[in-house]
């Protein structure tokens, strides 16, 4: 090796090698801050690069070969023999790549590493900056369609709609915002509608160092609007060298609809049906999306997401043959006209789901829109809400979980990610998960009840609840938070065995604010069944459970499937001493949802099964369905069965004491 070392040193190579090496970090040093102030995509910087490496073998094979002299370029001429030259311009060659892989590899893998995270985005609301503020919907419209056509590349990681709603009107702080929503880049933008023309404003800020990555403006006619929308997604996936399938590609430039107003009435239905408690707003948003649809017939996607709150009516306020067939309808119209669109499965999965109980069909459904959707928060929430029904409860927390990653500010995917911890009794990960929710919604109250739930069910505490209630009385509510929070306030009131306190709240609820909700109607009469009874006014209490009977009969009319009605029903029976009947209703329930089908809501009916023989005075029976209740997930605790009158008939058994006594020792 000795000769190899003193013929590069006679050639010159070292000198070279050191000029090669100097230049070379110059220019990358130029490029570096050069590239992003002309906009060139990252990728150029690591072309140049590349170039560079691939030039030090060639430099030191041209350093070998010639010499510069007074004279010129010339020939190195050889002092060894041939074979030894041969030996020496292959150990020359094998150290120039070896040099060039090892400089590569700490030059582009720390590039390559740091740029991983530049796949995740939040797409923010457009501003409108047009003089009429009617045009926010426009405005709303283009990002929206920016956010769903980023949402359907499984190579990014997209932010939720609900979750940047928030931000619309507010000065923004890029990287406050970035570091909130858990992403690397965010997309600003406005919009400036005149007439017939629009004029886009957009630019990708880095949000960890705020810098601007790419910015892009557009000056077209109001029929071109989707053509900009198409062009601004694949830009930015560009910008961030995601990677994009054909079918990615084909569903980016696929126009949702060729009608411009009807899509405007899809936006503003989109935006409204975020309040899924709001049982006003969701009204005006079923009008909206009925308006988009006459508009345009085959809107496949309004479709879709019409279906989808007809199923949300089904399984929140209106449980009738009537709207589950029309979310049936609406779903399987969508997927007629757009076979492969993900957003007609995800509606047909919660038509499935919501309006059948047919869980395995829905999860079918679901896991088809989950592949078309990588990004939507609602398809994993849908699948971990059918597999804990399936009793897969680490599979169903693991995607709740990865719903809640992709909308971090939707307090919905947190609630219900707090339900599965309630369910396996893992109460110190329960209240972490509402607290998560009580931070971006200090006024929720659907957050408080379940906060105040899990307080009773750990502890027996309802000080947590009187809490609740003094930290909303003044904030501004829905009739349906205020009705909440007064049933909520009764039911306390009756764990207290304040039955005169409770009984004037709940005979304080008016009718016609319950009227829309039938199942909340039923329950106001049964509540004062109750109180009543603990009240030891008969004839008083008995005129209440006939009310409710009256009306749960009604519902079931409408209803014959719904379980938790039967349940109602029976229980409602066995307080008016109809045991036959009473049993007959809690059999029917328990048919329609065996802890078998349902890990979820069976436990909750077999619950009110017991709740039947408890009241009939059937305390073996009761006590059996409870030790087993206890024995597995479910919202059954030994705390919650101290504290509720419900259990009073069974305090004196002692069977029920020793179940006290072997499942509080396990806690």
């Amino acid at each position: 090796m000795s000769g190899f070392f003193e013929e590069v040193k006679r050639r010159k190579v070292y000198r070279v090698a050191a000029a090669y090496v100097i230049a070379a970090g110059g220019i990358i040093q130029l490029a570096s801050a050069a590239f992003p102030a002309w906009e060139l995509p990252n990728w150029a910087l690591r072309l140049v690069i590349v170039l560079l490496l691939t030039g030090f073998p060639i430099a030191l094979i041209l350093g070998w070969a010639f010499d510069v002299t007074p004279q010129g370029i010339k020939t190195t001429p050889a002092s060894a023999p041939r074979a030894n030259l041969r030996r020496n311009l292959l150990v020359l060659v094998a150290a120039g790549v070896l040099v060039s892989a090892i400089a590569g590899f700490f030059l582009l893998l720390p590039r390559a590493s740091a740029h991983k995270i530049d796949k995740s985005i939040a797409v923010l609301p457009f501003e409108n900056l047009s003089a009429e503020k009617e045009n926010a919907y426009f405005a709303d419209g283009i990002q929206d369609d920016v956010l769903t056509n980023l949402s359907k590349i499984g190579d990014l990681k997209v932010i939720s709609r609900t979750s940047v709603m928030p931000y619309r009107g507010k000065a923004s702080n890029v990287r406050e915002i970035g570091k909130a929503l858990g992403v690397a880049n965010i997309l600003e933008g406005s919009v400036r509608r005149i007439g017939n023309r629009v004029r886009v404003n957009v630019q990708l800020i880095n949000a960890e160092n705020d810098e601007h990555i790419w910015a892009e403006d557009y000056d077209r006619d109001l029929t071109d609007v989707f053509a900009i929308q198409t062009d601004l997604a694949k830009k930015i996936t560009g910008e961030l060298e995601a990677k994009l399938s054909p079918d990615e590609r084909a569903q980016m430039e696929r126009k949702p609809t060729e009608n411009g107003e009807a899509y405007l009435a899809f936006v503003q239905a989109q935006n409204l049906g975020c309040a899924v408690e709001d049982f006003d707003k969701l009204k005006q948003s079923e009008q909206l999306y009925e308006r988009a649809i006459q508009l345009d017939p085959n809107f496949a996607l309004a479709l879709a997401r019409y279906s989808q709150l007809e199923s949300w009516f089904v399984h929140t306020f209106d449980p009738t043959r009537e709207r589950r067939e029309k979310a049936r309808a609406l779903a399987e119209r969508a997927l007629q006209l757009q076979p492969d669109l993900p957003e007609a499965h995800l509606a047909v999965g919660f038509s499935y789901y919501y309006g059948d109980n047919n869980y395995d069909s829905a999860l079918r459904e679901f896991e088809i829109a989950q592949h078309g959707l990588p990004n939507e928060s609602e398809a994993y929430f849908a699948i971990g809400a059918i597999q804990r029904r399936q009793a897969k409860w680490a599979e169903s927390t693991a995607n709740l979980e990865k719903a809640v990653s992709l909308n971090p500010k939707d307090i919905f995917p947190l609630q219900n990610l707090a339900f599965n911890y309630q369910m396996l009794r893992d109460f110190d990960a329960a209240n972490k998960t509402i607290d998560r929710g009580l931070q971006i919604n200090p006024a929720g109250v659907g957050l408080w009840e379940i906060k105040s739930k899990l307080a009773i069910a750990e502890k027996g505490d309802l000080s947590v609840a009187e809490k609740a209630f003094q930290t909303l009385k003044s904030m501004p509510m829905t009739n349906e938070e205020k009705l909440k929070i007064a049933s909520g306030r009764a039911d306390v009131f009756l764990l207290e065995r304040k039955y005169k306190e409770g009984l004037r709240e709940a005979e304080n609820f008016p009718d016609d604010l319950l009227a829309p909700i039938p199942a909340a109607l039923c329950g106001k009469y049964y509540l004062i069944g109750f109180a009543r009874k603990a009240l030891q006014d008969e004839a008083g209490a008995r005129a209440a459970f006939l009310k409710a009977k009256d009306l749960v009969e009604a519902q079931l009319k409408q209803s014959p499937d719904a379980a938790e009605m039967h349940i109602q029903l029976a229980k409602v029976l066995a307080y008016l001493g109809e045991k036959d009947a009473a049993l007959i209703e809690a059999r029917r329930a328990t048919e329609l949802l065996p802890e078998s089908k349902d890990a979820f809501g069976g436990p909750e009916i077999a619950g009110g099964v017991a709740e039947v023989h408890a009241i009939l005075g059937d305390n073996g029976r009761a006590i059996e369905i409870l030790d087993g209740l206890l024995s597995r997930p479910s919202g059954v605790t030994v705390q919650g069965l101290k504290v509720n009158p419900i259990w009073d008939p069974l305090r004196n058994d002692p069977r029920f004491q020793a179940l006290i006594d072997k499942y509080g020792a396990k806690a």
